[in-house]
């Protein structure tokens, strides 16, 4: 939605895209990604993990230790969090009830990419009508009518609608059928170079198989034709 300035105003809430005074505001977009997840089944459990540093001590000499904390997140208020790239925060969702060949429970982890939190006041009409915006994770308990995160009718609700309205409830979400719900926001600070037609811009998130498999998938392929006892031929030039 660009706009006008006068000449030589540089503008506060946004960037000049001319020198005759054409700028763009500042602005940013929203989308929240309904995750219905049934790793190898529908009983599943979620984990916030992150990496702490150990302290110094006789475990950690060279004070240069650090591990990986899981933490069972057993109801919907627990699972509603930001992003904290500065700990590695990931989210793992992992089924009790099936184990993997290092007897570990198989899973798969969300890996956040970039994003950001809204600027936009907690009284604002956005916050209000699309209050999933706050926070990049929520969980909730499968329910076949929970579709939308901003609600069934967010132009016309007065707020709280949605995800907020739900996790008022603070259901359990251990051990059962779960849904994972994350936010991405993409932060638009404009550039003059998306004037007049913007490049693409990337935004998203990684889903990412953490002790489903035994080994990398990847590798199970069959060899090339000639190459099955694992000797090749080659060519070259002789006397």
């Amino acid at each position: 939605s660009p706009g006008a300035v006068p000449r030589g105003t540089p503008p506060k809430y946004g960037r000049l895209l001319s020198p005759d005074g054409l700028y763009a505001p500042i602005h940013q977009h929203f989308f929240n990604l309904r995750l219905d997840l049934d790793v190898d089944g529908p009983i599943n459990q979620v984990y916030e993990v992150h990496t702490e540093a150990a302290p110094p001590g006789p475990e950690n000499p060279l004070n240069a230790a650090f591990y990986a904390k899981s933490t069972l997140l057993a109801r919907e208020q627990e699972a509603q969090q930001t992003i904290d790239p500065l700990i590695g925060r990931t989210w793992r969702v992992a089924n009790p009830n099936v184990r993997n060949a290092m007897g570990e429970p198989v899973a798969y982890k969300l890996v956040p990419h970039g994003n950001v939190l809204p600027f936009a006041d907690p009284e604002a009409s956005i916050s209000k009508r699309a209050g999933f915006i706050s926070k990049h994770l929520w969980v909730t308990p499968y329910e076949p009518e929970e579709l939308h995160a901003a609600g069934a009718y967010p132009n016309q609700h007065a707020g709280g609608a949605g995800l907020p309205a739900w996790t008022a409830a603070n259901r359990p979400i251990a051990d059962t059928d779960v849904v994972l719900w994350y936010t991405l926001g993409a932060h638009h600070v404009v550039r003059p170079e998306d004037w007049p037609v913007m490049p693409v811009t990337y935004a998203g998130f990684l889903l990412q198989p953490d002790g489903f498999f035994d080994h990398n998938p990847a590798l199970d392929v069959p060899p090339p034709p000639g190459h099955a006892d694992g000797h090749g031929a080659h060519c070259g030039m002789g006397s």
